[in-house]
């Protein structure tokens, strides 16, 4: 009997913004060299790893908030962070700072995040992230995700771009945009990140999304797949969760 994979902790920020025609979340296209959701449309996030578990020791927050807030200024350059002592988040003049000074060697690992934050004097804004959804990849996958997603609202002054290396380009969509061109076949999503647009698309304005998300509780999401066909499977997911139901058809590909 094969060995299940262990769901590794990770985490994710859905950025949003008010644009002309309403909310819009940032997504990047993840390199096709990648094993997991290679050039897919995806949140930025990735892997906790131990340095942010002691960092939310000393700090305070969860691992999973400060994996979140570091793996966004890697992927796209925006620091949910704020001098120490102050109520505001990092203008740009300084978020250029410690980007040019440090966002190229966090990329390649050799210096890690509380490093930073403390050559600056900064402090992580983990109050500013609303939980927004848990999501653990099938047991029947080969490589696993125990993930949680937030919601943040993105500063204005810091301007979300793809690294050039994990992800390959980036866009502000509305949620309901990214899934209609989904089905006609402009993007890749898996379903985790399906279902969260889908939910997100309920609401009209960062206020809404964020309001409705503090008085709602996060379910734990672990699917429960079935093969129907050769491209079709049945998912099973907790209807208390809140994504419209409990059974769901897809013919996307699996997320590995």
């Amino acid at each position: 009997m094969a060995t299940e994979a262990v769901a590794r902790p990770a985490a994710t920020i859905l950025l949003l913004r008010d644009g002309p025609k309403g909310l819009e979340v940032f997504m990047v296209v993840r390199h096709h060299a990648i094993d997991f959701a290679s050039g897919a449309l995806v949140f930025p996030g990735g892997r906790v790893e131990d340095s942010d578990q002691v960092l939310a020791d000393r700090l305070g927050g969860t691992a999973f908030q400060l994996a979140a807030i570091r793996e966004t200024f890697e992927e796209c350059g925006v620091l949910l962070a704020r001098a120490q002592g102050s109520a505001d988040i990092i203008d740009a003049a300084a978020l250029l700072r410690v980007e040019n000074e440090h966002r190229a060697a966090l990329n390649a690992g050799s210096v890690e995040f509380g490093t930073i934050l403390d050559a600056h004097a900064l402090a992580p804004a983990t109050d500013l992230l609303v939980h927004y959804a848990h999501w653990i990849t099938p047991a029947n996958q080969p490589k696993r995700y125990d993930t949680h997603f937030f919601l943040a609202e993105a500063p204005a002054a810091h301007v979300a771009v793809h690294d050039g290396h994990e992800s390959v380009d980036s866009i502000w969509i509305s949620p309901r945009d990214a899934l209609t061109g989904t089905e006609e076949g402009r993007y890749k999503l898996v379903f985790a990140t399906q279902m969260n647009l889908a939910k997100l698309s309920r609401f009209a304005t960062v206020a809404d999304a964020m309001r409705a998300t503090r008085a709602s509780t996060v379910v734990t999401v672990l699917p429960r797949s079935t093969k129907i066909d050769d491209t079709r499977r049945k998912l099973l997911i907790p209807v208390e969760a809140g994504y419209g139901g409990g059974e769901f058809i897809v013919d996307l590909p699996p997320a590995s």
